[in-house]
Protein backbone atom coordinates (compact mmCIF):
# COMPACT_ATOMS: atom_id res chain seq x y z
CA UNK A 1 0.00 0.00 0.00
CA UNK A 2 1.19 3.66 -1.04
CA UNK A 3 0.78 5.35 2.50
CA UNK A 4 2.63 8.67 1.20
CA UNK A 5 -0.31 8.53 -1.09
CA UNK A 6 -3.13 7.77 1.78
CA UNK A 7 -1.44 10.72 3.64
CA UNK A 8 -1.35 13.61 0.59
CA UNK A 9 -5.04 12.31 0.05
CA UNK A 10 -5.47 13.41 3.69
CA UNK A 11 -4.14 16.58 3.67
CA UNK A 12 -4.61 17.88 0.51
CA UNK A 13 -8.29 19.38 1.42
CA UNK A 14 -6.79 21.90 4.11
CA UNK A 15 -3.62 22.78 1.88
CA UNK A 16 -2.75 24.78 -0.90
CA UNK A 17 -0.09 22.03 -2.06
CA UNK A 18 -0.64 19.19 -5.07
CA UNK A 19 -0.75 15.77 -3.96
CA UNK A 20 2.70 14.94 -5.59
CA UNK A 21 4.36 18.10 -4.20
CA UNK A 22 2.80 16.75 -0.43
CA UNK A 23 4.37 13.13 -1.21
CA UNK A 24 7.39 14.61 -2.08
CA UNK A 25 8.21 16.27 0.97
CA UNK A 26 6.90 13.24 3.45
CA UNK A 27 9.44 12.12 5.49
CA UNK A 28 10.72 8.55 7.25
CA UNK A 29 11.12 9.93 11.42
CA UNK A 30 14.27 8.53 12.49
CA UNK A 31 12.77 7.19 15.30
CA UNK A 32 9.70 4.83 16.07
CA UNK A 33 8.46 6.68 18.44
CA UNK A 34 8.21 9.96 16.32
CA UNK A 35 6.15 7.86 14.17
CA UNK A 36 6.20 5.79 10.93
CA UNK A 37 5.91 8.75 8.49
CA UNK A 38 5.96 13.11 9.30
CA UNK A 39 4.62 15.75 6.81
CA UNK A 40 6.66 18.80 7.66
CA UNK A 41 5.27 21.86 7.53
CA UNK A 42 7.23 24.90 7.22
CA UNK A 43 6.58 25.38 3.50
CA UNK A 44 3.07 26.16 4.22
CA UNK A 45 3.79 28.77 6.86
CA UNK A 46 4.05 31.67 4.37
CA UNK A 47 1.42 31.03 2.67
CA UNK A 48 -0.93 30.33 6.00
CA UNK A 49 0.48 32.92 7.49
CA UNK A 50 0.97 30.84 10.26
CA UNK A 51 3.88 29.65 12.37
CA UNK A 52 4.59 25.44 10.91
CA UNK A 53 3.93 24.49 14.84
CA UNK A 54 0.19 25.91 14.73
CA UNK A 55 -0.45 24.46 11.22
CA UNK A 56 0.81 20.80 12.22
CA UNK A 57 -1.51 21.30 15.61
CA UNK A 58 -4.54 22.77 13.21
CA UNK A 59 -4.26 19.60 10.56
CA UNK A 60 -4.09 17.15 13.49
CA UNK A 61 -7.32 18.15 14.54
CA UNK A 62 -9.03 18.26 10.97
CA UNK A 63 -7.61 15.52 8.97
CA UNK A 64 -9.44 11.87 8.73
CA UNK A 65 -7.46 9.64 11.08
CA UNK A 66 -8.90 6.30 9.43
CA UNK A 67 -6.58 3.41 8.51
CA UNK A 68 -3.93 5.21 11.11
CA UNK A 69 -3.47 3.91 14.77
CA UNK A 70 -3.29 7.78 15.29
CA UNK A 71 -2.01 11.04 13.83
CA UNK A 72 -0.21 13.79 16.08
CA UNK A 73 1.60 16.74 15.69
CA UNK A 74 5.19 17.16 17.17
CA UNK A 75 6.38 20.54 16.95
CA UNK A 76 6.08 22.02 12.74
CA UNK A 77 5.56 17.78 11.81
CA UNK A 78 2.40 15.92 11.66
CA UNK A 79 3.47 12.74 12.38
CA UNK A 80 1.32 9.40 11.40
CA UNK A 81 1.23 6.27 13.10
CA UNK A 82 -0.19 3.36 11.35
CA UNK A 83 -2.52 0.34 12.27
CA UNK A 84 0.35 -2.03 13.11
CA UNK A 85 -2.03 -5.13 12.67
CA UNK A 86 -3.55 -3.97 9.82
CA UNK A 87 0.02 -3.36 8.04
CA UNK A 88 1.46 -6.15 9.09
CA UNK A 89 -0.94 -8.86 7.56
CA UNK A 90 -0.88 -6.41 4.32
CA UNK A 91 2.75 -6.91 3.84
CA UNK A 92 3.06 -10.38 4.76
CA UNK A 93 -0.18 -11.48 2.68
CA UNK A 94 1.06 -9.04 -0.38
CA UNK A 95 4.21 -10.80 -0.28
CA UNK A 96 2.77 -14.42 0.17
CA UNK A 97 0.40 -13.42 -3.05
CA UNK A 98 3.06 -11.63 -5.30
CA UNK A 99 5.84 -14.48 -4.24
CA UNK A 100 8.91 -13.85 -6.78
CA UNK A 101 7.69 -10.86 -8.39
CA UNK A 102 7.64 -9.20 -4.90
CA UNK A 103 8.75 -5.64 -5.02
CA UNK A 104 8.41 -5.57 -8.76
CA UNK A 105 7.18 -2.45 -10.43
CA UNK A 106 6.30 -1.58 -14.46
CA UNK A 107 7.33 2.02 -14.17
CA UNK A 108 9.65 0.79 -17.92
CA UNK A 109 6.21 0.26 -19.61
CA UNK A 110 8.22 -2.42 -21.95
CA UNK A 111 10.98 0.09 -23.25
CA UNK A 112 13.91 -1.20 -23.20
CA UNK A 113 17.42 -0.78 -21.39
CA UNK A 114 20.67 -1.58 -23.04
CA UNK A 115 23.29 -1.97 -21.08
CA UNK A 116 27.25 -2.45 -21.65
CA UNK A 117 29.02 -4.61 -19.39
CA UNK A 118 31.96 -6.94 -18.35
CA UNK A 119 33.34 -6.09 -21.94
CA UNK A 120 36.59 -8.18 -21.24
CA UNK A 121 39.35 -8.51 -23.67
CA UNK A 122 40.20 -11.10 -26.21
CA UNK A 123 43.17 -13.08 -25.30
CA UNK A 124 43.51 -11.41 -21.69
CA UNK A 125 42.76 -12.65 -18.53
CA UNK A 126 39.27 -11.91 -16.75
CA UNK A 127 40.66 -10.50 -14.17
CA UNK A 128 39.27 -9.30 -10.84
CA UNK A 129 38.61 -6.22 -11.95
CA UNK A 130 36.56 -6.95 -14.68
CA UNK A 131 33.77 -8.63 -11.68
CA UNK A 132 32.89 -5.18 -10.62
CA UNK A 133 31.41 -4.60 -14.56
CA UNK A 134 30.28 -7.74 -14.36
CA UNK A 135 28.48 -7.73 -10.90
CA UNK A 136 26.96 -4.35 -11.27
CA UNK A 137 25.69 -5.38 -15.07
CA UNK A 138 24.00 -7.84 -14.09
CA UNK A 139 22.54 -6.55 -11.46
CA UNK A 140 20.94 -3.15 -13.54
CA UNK A 141 20.48 -5.87 -15.83
CA UNK A 142 18.17 -8.15 -13.67
CA UNK A 143 16.57 -4.85 -11.60
CA UNK A 144 15.64 -3.22 -15.05
CA UNK A 145 13.79 -6.46 -15.78
CA UNK A 146 11.90 -6.63 -12.31
CA UNK A 147 10.95 -2.81 -12.57
CA UNK A 148 9.07 -3.33 -16.32
CA UNK A 149 11.98 -2.56 -18.50
CA UNK A 150 13.32 -5.12 -21.48
CA UNK A 151 17.10 -5.54 -20.45
CA UNK A 152 19.43 -5.67 -22.95
CA UNK A 153 22.69 -7.00 -22.24
CA UNK A 154 25.91 -6.57 -24.48
CA UNK A 155 28.93 -7.20 -23.59
CA UNK A 156 31.56 -4.86 -26.09
CA UNK A 157 34.50 -7.37 -26.20
CA UNK A 158 38.03 -5.87 -26.45
CA UNK A 159 38.55 -7.88 -30.13
CA UNK A 160 40.33 -5.48 -32.15
CA UNK A 161 43.46 -3.50 -32.06
CA UNK A 162 47.31 -3.53 -32.46
CA UNK A 163 47.44 -5.95 -30.22
CA UNK A 164 46.29 -8.68 -32.02
CA UNK A 165 48.99 -8.01 -34.36
CA UNK A 166 51.96 -8.62 -31.65
CA UNK A 167 50.08 -11.32 -30.68
CA UNK A 168 50.08 -13.47 -33.81
CA UNK A 169 53.23 -12.41 -34.24
CA UNK A 170 54.14 -13.88 -30.71
CA UNK A 171 51.86 -16.97 -31.99
CA UNK A 172 53.96 -17.62 -34.86
CA UNK A 173 57.47 -17.61 -32.84
CA UNK A 174 56.56 -19.05 -29.33
CA UNK A 175 53.21 -20.83 -28.99
CA UNK A 176 52.97 -24.36 -27.53
CA UNK A 177 50.07 -25.41 -29.32
CA UNK A 178 49.33 -28.38 -26.21
CA UNK A 179 48.93 -25.70 -23.83
CA UNK A 180 46.96 -23.43 -25.96
CA UNK A 181 44.23 -25.96 -25.93
CA UNK A 182 44.60 -27.05 -22.34
CA UNK A 183 44.60 -23.76 -20.97
CA UNK A 184 44.12 -21.32 -23.64
CA UNK A 185 44.17 -17.89 -21.92
CA UNK A 186 46.95 -18.44 -19.75
CA UNK A 187 48.88 -19.29 -22.90
CA UNK A 188 47.75 -16.57 -25.08
CA UNK A 189 49.04 -14.30 -22.51
CA UNK A 190 52.26 -16.24 -21.78
CA UNK A 191 53.28 -15.05 -25.26
CA UNK A 192 51.55 -11.92 -25.21
CA UNK A 193 53.63 -11.36 -22.28
CA UNK A 194 56.88 -12.58 -23.84
CA UNK A 195 56.49 -10.30 -27.01
CA UNK A 196 56.70 -7.12 -24.46
CA UNK A 197 59.66 -8.71 -23.43
CA UNK A 198 61.99 -9.60 -26.32
CA UNK A 199 60.49 -6.02 -27.76
CA UNK A 200 62.15 -4.47 -25.69
CA UNK A 201 65.57 -6.01 -26.53
CA UNK A 202 64.58 -6.03 -30.04
CA UNK A 203 62.26 -2.90 -31.24
CA UNK A 204 61.51 -4.48 -34.94
CA UNK A 205 59.35 -6.92 -33.32
CA UNK A 206 57.07 -3.67 -32.91
CA UNK A 207 57.14 -3.14 -36.19
CA UNK A 208 56.27 -6.57 -37.09
CA UNK A 209 52.92 -6.39 -34.81
CA UNK A 210 51.86 -3.52 -36.64
CA UNK A 211 52.25 -5.15 -39.72
CA UNK A 212 50.43 -8.19 -39.06
CA UNK A 213 47.52 -6.19 -37.71
CA UNK A 214 46.98 -4.07 -40.69
CA UNK A 215 47.17 -7.86 -42.71
CA UNK A 216 44.25 -8.41 -40.36
CA UNK A 217 42.38 -4.89 -40.67
CA UNK A 218 42.86 -5.84 -45.26
CA UNK A 219 41.46 -9.56 -44.51
CA UNK A 220 44.56 -11.80 -44.65
CA UNK A 221 43.35 -15.29 -45.07
CA UNK A 222 45.91 -16.16 -41.66
CA UNK A 223 45.63 -13.39 -40.19
CA UNK A 224 41.85 -13.51 -39.83
CA UNK A 225 41.60 -17.06 -38.95
CA UNK A 226 43.82 -16.82 -36.12
CA UNK A 227 42.22 -13.76 -35.14
CA UNK A 228 38.82 -16.21 -34.90
CA UNK A 229 40.37 -18.46 -33.03
CA UNK A 230 41.65 -16.42 -30.09
CA UNK A 231 38.33 -15.05 -30.15
CA UNK A 232 36.47 -18.45 -30.12
CA UNK A 233 38.90 -19.90 -27.22
CA UNK A 234 38.73 -16.69 -25.59
CA UNK A 235 34.80 -17.09 -25.36
CA UNK A 236 34.82 -20.41 -24.53
CA UNK A 237 36.88 -19.65 -21.44
CA UNK A 238 34.83 -16.31 -20.11
CA UNK A 239 31.78 -18.56 -20.86
CA UNK A 240 32.69 -20.71 -17.49
CA UNK A 241 33.15 -17.00 -15.74
CA UNK A 242 29.76 -16.41 -16.81
CA UNK A 243 28.40 -19.95 -15.68
CA UNK A 244 29.51 -19.53 -12.51
CA UNK A 245 28.29 -15.98 -11.72
CA UNK A 246 25.07 -17.04 -13.18
CA UNK A 247 25.51 -14.27 -16.23
CA UNK A 248 24.00 -13.66 -19.49
CA UNK A 249 24.07 -11.42 -22.44
CA UNK A 250 22.17 -10.68 -25.45
CA UNK A 251 24.56 -9.48 -27.61
CA UNK A 252 28.04 -10.49 -28.31
CA UNK A 253 29.17 -7.57 -30.56
CA UNK A 254 32.44 -5.99 -29.75
CA UNK A 255 34.67 -3.29 -31.15
CA UNK A 256 34.93 -5.39 -34.22
CA UNK A 257 31.93 -5.44 -35.33
CA UNK A 258 31.51 -1.82 -35.90
CA UNK A 259 34.56 -1.60 -38.33
CA UNK A 260 32.06 -0.89 -41.67
CA UNK A 261 30.13 0.89 -39.57
CA UNK A 262 32.90 3.75 -38.34
CA UNK A 263 33.34 5.32 -41.91
CA UNK A 264 30.07 6.70 -42.02
CA UNK A 265 30.15 8.37 -38.42
CA UNK A 266 33.13 10.20 -40.02
CA UNK A 267 31.62 11.27 -43.10
CA UNK A 268 28.31 12.24 -41.12
CA UNK A 269 30.54 14.62 -38.44
CA UNK A 270 31.86 16.49 -41.79
CA UNK A 271 28.58 16.93 -43.29
CA UNK A 272 27.53 18.64 -40.33
CA UNK A 273 31.06 20.51 -40.15
CA UNK A 274 31.61 18.82 -36.70
CA UNK A 275 35.15 17.99 -37.90
CA UNK A 276 38.48 20.16 -37.45
CA UNK A 277 42.09 19.60 -37.94
CA UNK A 278 44.63 19.12 -35.11
CA UNK A 279 48.02 18.41 -35.41
CA UNK A 280 47.38 16.83 -38.24
CA UNK A 281 44.33 14.53 -36.92
CA UNK A 282 40.67 14.92 -37.18
CA UNK A 283 38.98 15.78 -34.40
CA UNK A 284 35.36 17.33 -32.84
CA UNK A 285 36.71 20.50 -30.87
CA UNK A 286 34.82 20.45 -27.40
CA UNK A 287 36.87 23.76 -26.14
CA UNK A 288 33.46 25.77 -25.60
CA UNK A 289 32.27 22.59 -22.95
CA UNK A 290 35.82 23.05 -21.17
CA UNK A 291 36.69 19.30 -22.75
CA UNK A 292 39.63 18.42 -24.49
CA UNK A 293 38.87 17.12 -28.21
CA UNK A 294 37.11 14.08 -29.29
CA UNK A 295 39.51 12.49 -31.51
CA UNK A 296 37.98 10.83 -34.32
CA UNK A 297 40.99 9.71 -37.12
CA UNK A 298 44.40 9.84 -36.01
CA UNK A 299 47.23 11.67 -38.01
CA UNK A 300 47.80 8.35 -39.73
CA UNK A 301 44.16 8.21 -40.80
CA UNK A 302 43.39 5.56 -38.49
CA UNK A 303 39.88 5.56 -36.36
CA UNK A 304 40.38 5.69 -32.13
CA UNK A 305 38.19 3.81 -29.72
CA UNK A 306 35.86 6.53 -30.02
CA UNK A 307 34.71 6.86 -33.54
CA UNK A 308 34.10 3.38 -32.66
CA UNK A 309 31.82 4.42 -29.83
CA UNK A 310 29.77 6.20 -31.96
CA UNK A 311 29.08 3.92 -34.58
CA UNK A 312 28.06 1.41 -31.29
CA UNK A 313 25.39 4.02 -29.69
CA UNK A 314 24.06 4.62 -33.37
CA UNK A 315 23.49 1.43 -33.87
CA UNK A 316 22.28 0.47 -30.49
CA UNK A 317 19.70 3.13 -30.72
CA UNK A 318 18.55 2.03 -34.41
CA UNK A 319 18.34 -1.68 -33.22
CA UNK A 320 17.19 -1.55 -30.05
CA UNK A 321 15.07 2.02 -29.68
CA UNK A 322 16.58 1.94 -26.05
CA UNK A 323 14.75 4.30 -23.58
CA UNK A 324 18.13 4.11 -21.60
CA UNK A 325 21.76 2.98 -22.79
CA UNK A 326 23.77 2.27 -19.97
CA UNK A 327 27.83 1.70 -20.08
CA UNK A 328 29.30 -0.05 -17.02
CA UNK A 329 33.06 1.02 -17.16
CA UNK A 330 35.92 2.17 -14.72
CA UNK A 331 35.88 5.52 -13.61
CA UNK A 332 38.83 6.44 -15.37
CA UNK A 333 37.29 6.56 -18.69
CA UNK A 334 34.96 9.51 -17.36
CA UNK A 335 36.05 12.55 -19.69
CA UNK A 336 35.93 9.71 -22.84
CA UNK A 337 31.84 9.32 -22.11
CA UNK A 338 31.69 13.10 -21.60
CA UNK A 339 33.31 13.75 -25.20
CA UNK A 340 31.07 10.57 -26.50
CA UNK A 341 27.94 11.95 -25.34
CA UNK A 342 28.55 15.67 -25.97
CA UNK A 343 29.71 14.96 -29.68
CA UNK A 344 26.77 12.70 -30.09
CA UNK A 345 24.89 15.88 -28.98
CA UNK A 346 26.51 17.99 -31.40
CA UNK A 347 25.18 15.57 -34.11
CA UNK A 348 21.64 16.78 -33.05
CA UNK A 349 20.56 13.40 -31.41
CA UNK A 350 18.69 13.87 -28.68
CA UNK A 351 18.43 10.76 -27.39
CA UNK A 352 22.38 11.38 -26.32
CA UNK A 353 20.54 12.49 -22.79
CA UNK A 354 19.75 8.85 -22.68
CA UNK A 355 23.25 7.61 -22.23
CA UNK A 356 24.40 7.32 -19.32
CA UNK A 357 28.28 6.19 -17.89
CA UNK A 358 27.78 4.26 -14.80
CA UNK A 359 31.36 4.34 -13.75
CA UNK A 360 33.17 2.56 -10.43
CA UNK A 361 36.48 2.20 -8.39
CA UNK A 362 39.33 0.01 -8.83
CA UNK A 363 40.17 -3.42 -7.08
CA UNK A 364 43.07 -2.94 -4.98
CA UNK A 365 45.25 -5.64 -3.10
CA UNK A 366 47.47 -4.28 -0.24
CA UNK A 367 50.31 -6.29 -1.23
CA UNK A 368 50.67 -5.88 -5.28
CA UNK A 369 49.85 -4.00 -8.46
CA UNK A 370 48.52 -5.45 -11.40
CA UNK A 371 50.02 -5.10 -14.87
CA UNK A 372 48.84 -7.52 -17.88
CA UNK A 373 52.06 -6.98 -19.99
CA UNK A 374 54.38 -8.10 -17.38
CA UNK A 375 52.48 -10.93 -16.45
CA UNK A 376 50.96 -9.52 -12.86
CA UNK A 377 47.35 -10.50 -13.06
CA UNK A 378 45.17 -12.71 -10.79
CA UNK A 379 42.56 -15.04 -12.90
CA UNK A 380 38.88 -14.19 -11.82
CA UNK A 381 38.37 -17.89 -12.19
CA UNK A 382 41.46 -19.09 -10.18
CA UNK A 383 39.93 -16.22 -7.53
CA UNK A 384 36.53 -17.89 -7.80
CA UNK A 385 37.53 -21.50 -7.02
CA UNK A 386 39.91 -20.00 -4.65
CA UNK A 387 36.67 -18.18 -2.51
CA UNK A 388 34.75 -21.71 -2.71
CA UNK A 389 37.60 -23.61 -1.79
CA UNK A 390 37.68 -21.21 1.56
CA UNK A 391 33.87 -21.52 2.05
CA UNK A 392 34.21 -25.24 2.13
CA UNK A 393 36.92 -25.32 5.20
CA UNK A 394 34.56 -23.17 6.77
CA UNK A 395 31.64 -25.79 6.19
CA UNK A 396 33.62 -28.32 7.09
CA UNK A 397 34.33 -26.76 10.39
CA UNK A 398 31.25 -25.37 11.32
CA UNK A 399 28.89 -28.25 9.99
CA UNK A 400 30.68 -31.36 8.51
CA UNK A 401 27.92 -33.36 8.16
CA UNK A 402 25.73 -30.86 5.49
CA UNK A 403 24.21 -32.21 2.50
CA UNK A 404 25.52 -30.62 -1.04
CA UNK A 405 28.51 -29.11 1.07
CA UNK A 406 29.77 -28.29 -2.85
CA UNK A 407 26.88 -26.95 -4.50
CA UNK A 408 26.59 -24.87 -0.96
CA UNK A 409 30.18 -23.74 -0.82
CA UNK A 410 29.84 -22.59 -4.74
CA UNK A 411 26.86 -20.82 -4.02
CA UNK A 412 28.09 -18.72 -0.78
CA UNK A 413 31.31 -18.53 -2.01
CA UNK A 414 30.78 -17.02 -5.70
CA UNK A 415 28.14 -14.73 -4.19
CA UNK A 416 30.48 -13.35 -1.38
CA UNK A 417 32.22 -12.02 -3.87
CA UNK A 418 29.51 -10.64 -6.01
CA UNK A 419 27.93 -8.94 -2.58
CA UNK A 420 31.52 -7.45 -1.61
CA UNK A 421 31.56 -5.38 -4.90
CA UNK A 422 28.47 -4.46 -5.26
CA UNK A 423 27.79 -3.77 -0.59
CA UNK A 424 29.27 0.37 -1.01
CA UNK A 425 29.09 2.81 -3.91
CA UNK A 426 30.34 1.38 -7.12
CA UNK A 427 33.01 4.54 -7.23
CA UNK A 428 34.81 3.72 -4.17
CA UNK A 429 37.96 1.32 -4.65
CA UNK A 430 37.18 -1.94 -3.02
CA UNK A 431 40.45 -4.03 -1.17
CA UNK A 432 40.14 -7.38 -1.63
CA UNK A 433 40.17 -9.41 1.78
CA UNK A 434 39.16 -12.70 2.51
CA UNK A 435 38.66 -12.60 5.78
CA UNK A 436 35.94 -9.99 5.89
CA UNK A 437 34.18 -10.80 3.06
CA UNK A 438 33.60 -14.95 4.31
CA UNK A 439 32.76 -13.85 7.59
CA UNK A 440 29.16 -15.46 8.30
CA UNK A 441 29.27 -12.04 10.99
CA UNK A 442 28.79 -8.57 9.59
CA UNK A 443 27.53 -6.93 6.56
CA UNK A 444 28.56 -10.00 3.94
CA UNK A 445 27.03 -12.35 1.53
CA UNK A 446 27.07 -15.33 4.26
CA UNK A 447 25.64 -13.46 6.87
CA UNK A 448 22.74 -12.51 4.82
CA UNK A 449 22.62 -16.18 2.67
CA UNK A 450 23.00 -17.61 6.42
CA UNK A 451 20.13 -15.54 7.94
CA UNK A 452 17.91 -16.96 5.15
CA UNK A 453 19.24 -20.66 5.77
CA UNK A 454 18.36 -20.31 9.77
CA UNK A 455 14.71 -18.90 8.42
CA UNK A 456 14.09 -21.88 6.15
CA UNK A 457 15.31 -24.11 9.31
CA UNK A 458 12.43 -22.80 11.01
CA UNK A 459 9.63 -23.43 8.18
CA UNK A 460 11.22 -27.00 7.84
CA UNK A 461 10.17 -27.63 11.82
CA UNK A 462 6.96 -26.33 11.53
CA UNK A 463 4.92 -29.76 11.31
CA UNK A 464 1.79 -29.05 12.49
CA UNK A 465 -0.21 -26.48 9.88
CA UNK A 466 -2.56 -24.18 11.23
CA UNK A 467 -4.82 -21.81 9.82
CA UNK A 468 -5.66 -20.05 12.56
CA UNK A 469 -2.95 -16.94 11.72
CA UNK A 470 -3.51 -14.05 14.41
CA UNK A 471 -1.47 -11.25 13.24
CA UNK A 472 -3.29 -8.83 15.39
CA UNK A 473 -1.21 -10.41 17.76
CA UNK A 474 2.00 -9.40 16.56
CA UNK A 475 2.42 -6.33 18.48
CA UNK A 476 6.22 -6.27 19.47
CA UNK A 477 8.47 -3.50 18.27
CA UNK A 478 10.53 -5.94 16.51
CA UNK A 479 8.32 -7.83 14.68
CA UNK A 480 6.75 -4.41 13.46
CA UNK A 481 10.14 -2.81 12.37
CA UNK A 482 10.88 -5.87 10.94
CA UNK A 483 7.52 -6.26 8.31
CA UNK A 484 8.39 -2.13 7.74
CA UNK A 485 11.49 -3.29 6.40
CA UNK A 486 10.17 -5.93 4.11
CA UNK A 487 7.83 -3.81 2.64
CA UNK A 488 10.89 -1.02 1.36
CA UNK A 489 11.96 -3.82 -1.51
CA UNK A 490 9.88 -1.99 -3.98
CA UNK A 491 10.97 1.38 -3.16
CA UNK A 492 14.75 0.11 -2.74
CA UNK A 493 14.95 -1.35 -5.85
CA UNK A 494 13.18 2.08 -7.56
CA UNK A 495 16.13 4.10 -5.69
CA UNK A 496 18.74 1.82 -6.70
CA UNK A 497 17.91 2.31 -10.43
CA UNK A 498 17.71 5.85 -10.61
CA UNK A 499 21.18 5.94 -9.02
CA UNK A 500 22.17 3.33 -11.45
CA UNK A 501 23.78 2.09 -7.95
CA UNK A 502 23.03 -1.39 -7.20
CA UNK A 503 24.53 -1.07 -3.53
CA UNK A 504 20.73 0.49 -2.39
CA UNK A 505 19.70 -3.02 -2.59
CA UNK A 506 22.47 -5.19 -1.08
CA UNK A 507 22.11 -2.18 1.88
CA UNK A 508 18.32 -3.35 2.15
CA UNK A 509 18.79 -6.88 2.46
CA UNK A 510 21.75 -6.82 5.23
CA UNK A 511 18.87 -4.12 6.99
CA UNK A 512 16.18 -7.09 6.33
CA UNK A 513 18.47 -9.43 7.59
CA UNK A 514 19.34 -7.80 10.42
CA UNK A 515 15.58 -6.88 11.11
CA UNK A 516 14.97 -10.69 11.16
CA UNK A 517 18.07 -11.60 13.48
CA UNK A 518 16.33 -9.06 15.95
CA UNK A 519 13.35 -10.78 15.94
CA UNK A 520 14.45 -13.89 16.13
CA UNK A 521 16.49 -13.37 19.23
CA UNK A 522 13.80 -11.28 20.95
CA UNK A 523 11.35 -13.78 20.32
CA UNK A 524 10.26 -17.07 20.23
CA UNK A 525 8.71 -18.56 16.58
CA UNK A 526 7.60 -21.91 17.42
CA UNK A 527 8.00 -22.59 21.02
CA UNK A 528 4.70 -20.93 21.52
CA UNK A 529 1.69 -22.18 22.98
CA UNK A 530 -0.60 -19.76 21.44
CA UNK A 531 -1.65 -21.42 17.68
CA UNK A 532 -2.42 -18.12 16.57
CA UNK A 533 0.64 -15.86 17.37
CA UNK A 534 3.01 -18.85 15.86
CA UNK A 535 1.37 -19.21 12.66
CA UNK A 536 1.40 -15.23 12.37
CA UNK A 537 5.40 -15.48 13.28
CA UNK A 538 5.39 -18.53 10.78
CA UNK A 539 4.11 -16.53 8.10
CA UNK A 540 6.34 -13.25 9.02
CA UNK A 541 9.38 -15.41 8.83
CA UNK A 542 8.22 -17.11 5.67
CA UNK A 543 7.50 -13.51 4.46
CA UNK A 544 11.13 -12.89 5.25
CA UNK A 545 12.55 -15.77 3.17
CA UNK A 546 11.00 -14.72 0.00
CA UNK A 547 12.11 -10.57 0.31
CA UNK A 548 15.28 -11.94 0.86
CA UNK A 549 15.59 -14.54 -1.95
CA UNK A 550 14.32 -11.90 -4.24
CA UNK A 551 16.59 -9.08 -3.18
CA UNK A 552 19.89 -11.80 -3.25
CA UNK A 553 18.54 -12.76 -6.48
CA UNK A 554 18.72 -9.05 -7.98
CA UNK A 555 22.18 -8.52 -7.09
CA UNK A 556 23.66 -11.81 -9.12
CA UNK A 557 23.15 -14.22 -5.75
CA UNK A 558 21.64 -17.44 -4.82
CA UNK A 559 20.00 -18.69 -1.64
CA UNK A 560 20.72 -21.71 -0.02
CA UNK A 561 18.57 -23.57 2.40
CA UNK A 562 20.84 -25.12 4.78
CA UNK A 563 24.46 -24.18 5.63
Amino acid sequence: MDYKSIIADKINPYVDMEIEDIKSIIEIPPRADMGDFAFPCFQLAKVMRKAPNAIAAELSEKIDKEGFERVENLGPYLNFFLDKASFLQEVVESIKTQGDRYGSCNIGEGRNVTIDFSSPNIAKPFHVGHLVSTAIGNSLYRMFNFAGYNSVGINHLGDWGTQFGKLISAYKRWVDEEQLEKEPIKELLRIYVKFHDEAEKNPSLEDEGRMYFKKLEEGDEEATALWKRFTELSLKEFQKVYDMLGVKFDSYAGESFYNDKMDSVVEELKEKNLLVESNGAMVVSLDEYNMPPCIILKSDGATIYATRDLAAAKYRKSTYDFAKNIYVVGKDQSLHFKQLFKTLELMGYQWAEDCRHVAFGLVKFADRKLSTRKGEVIFLVDLLKESISKTMEIINEKNPQLENKEEVAEKVGVGAMIFTYLKNSRERDIVFDWKEMLSFDGETGPYVQYTYARAKSILRRHTSKNSNCEYKKLTSAEEFELAKTLSGLQNSVVQALDKAEPSVVTRYVIDVAKAFNKFYNSHSVLNVEDEGLKEARIQLTEATCQVIKNALYLIGLETVDQM
